[in-house]
């Protein structure tokens, strides 16, 4: 039988939606407030004068971007980086996570490579001598020195293999018996049920590829291969009194820095935007797996 709620109950009810309301306006104020100052002049975002609505609404800043003739190459170069390096980690993500999330009995030398991995988690080689491994293998200037570098995200394939490690020992044992191999049982039975944690871990590779921008700026050396947030790091406006007129003294009323910077912001988060949403329900029933216990 449903029964209505009491005035304190829907009192309680008003107060958390009221809540909810304001944390969500709070995470999502700073981007719109950096929508606003990338449609606004220069004079109001310099003052200080753009809130959440912009002031002097212009798109300058996006024609600086893409009029630019390198954007479109360098948005090419991160796309293909995405596709190519998010490749890589998810393929040895899980031929390292799989066996490693497998019994010492099956496994014996799982221990050994744990800590392995786990030292590498901790320290690092640095920048130098990375730079150094890079420069001679001869990857400068070349895709390659984007995404073999960072192949084996060990961070995600601790993720991926306690995902595995928690999946019902049954399986593997009716695998066993039906005689299933280790690719069959891998590629048939534990990838299809671990949806959930390998669009987590992809999601964290393709962001990851995405948003890099230092490695594009040691190991590239033309403009021309710049990955876009490298590309768009390097974008300024350039006032030069030589070649001021009419024309540059209007763009420069409505274009600069700030406004400029707040544009490469939100040229940068589209593509994720755009993503994210198809990979938000396998987050959602990641979060719901084991919630319930039969």
């Amino acid at each position: 039988m449903v029964q209505d709620k009491t005035w304190s109950a829907r009192l309680w009810d008003g107060f958390l939606i009221a809540l909810m309301a304001v944390v969500s306006f709070a995470s999502l104020a700073p981007i719109i407030h950096t929508v606003a100052v990338s449609f606004s002049n220069m004079s109001a975002a310099a003052g200080g004068f753009v809130t959440f609505w912009p002031v002097g609404f212009n798109l300058e800043s996006y024609k600086k971007i893409i009029d630019d003739p390198h954007f479109a190459g360098a948005f090419l170069v991160s796309v293909k980086r995405v596709l190519l390096g998010g490749g890589i980690n998810f393929v040895l993500t899980v031929l390292m996570a799989y066996p490693l999330s497998r019994s010492a009995r099956e496994f014996g030398m799982r221990h050994y490579y744990m800590w392995f991995l786990l030292f590498t988690m901790l320290f690092s080689g640095g920048i130098i001598p990375l730079y150094l491994v890079v420069k001679y293998l001869g990857m400068f200037n070349s895709l390659w020195a984007l995404v073999l570098p960072g192949a084996v995200p060990v961070f995600n394939v601790v993720l991926l293999m306690n995902f595995f490690r928690n999946l019902p020992k049954e399986l593997s044992e009716a695998g066993l018996i039906d005689g299933a191999g280790p690719w069959y049982m891998l590629v048939r039975i534990f990838l299809p049920l671990s949806l959930p944690a390998m669009a987590t871990v992809t999601l964290f590779s393709l962001v990851g590829h995405w948003n890099s921008f230092f490695d594009g700026l040691i190991f590239m050396r033309s403009v021309e291969t710049y990955p876009l947030q490298t590309y768009i790091q390097q974008l300024v406006v350039q006032l030069n009194p030589e070649y001021l007129d009419s024309t540059n003294l209007e763009l420069l009323d409505k274009l600069s820095d700030k406004t400029l910077n707040a544009a490469k912001i939100m040229v940068s988060m589209i593509p994720i935007l755009v993503v994210y949403p198809f990979l938000q329900r396998y987050f959602i029933h990641g979060i719901m797996l084991g919630s319930v216990k039969e």
